[in-house]
């Protein structure tokens, strides 16, 4: 126990906690629950089995630190040419991190 009757100044506050920890318990509890009653999308699974994966209609890269277009036409095997063709936005000599470049 606090000295001097202190410990009615945190009785509040340590109230307060556990009512809110207890109601996040209880919600949390029936989140849970109520997700196995749910019954899965039967169509959808269906229809995952039959269609073959579908790929992306192109490939990009994603500019790293250093990188050129030479460098990138390098690692990826794609020509600079076609490279500056599929992404005529971008200046050559000044690509940015993170910058997403079209490759197909």
């Amino acid at each position: 126990m606090i000295p001097g009757g202190r410990w009615r100044a945190y009785a509040g506050p340590a109230a307060l906690l556990l009512a809110v920890t207890v109601t996040v318990a209880f919600v949390r509890g029936g989140l849970r629950s109520s997700d196995h009653h749910a019954a899965p999308p039967r169509r959808a699974a269906h229809h995952a089995a039959l269609e073959p994966p579908r790929r992306p209609s192109h490939r990009t890269y994603v500019v790293r630190a250093g990188d050129t277009i030479e460098a990138i036409s390098t690692r990826t095997g794609i020509p600079q040419t076609k490279i500056l063709s599929l992404n005529p936005k971008i200046s050559p000599t000044a690509l940015f991190i993170g910058e997403r470049l079209r490759l197909s």
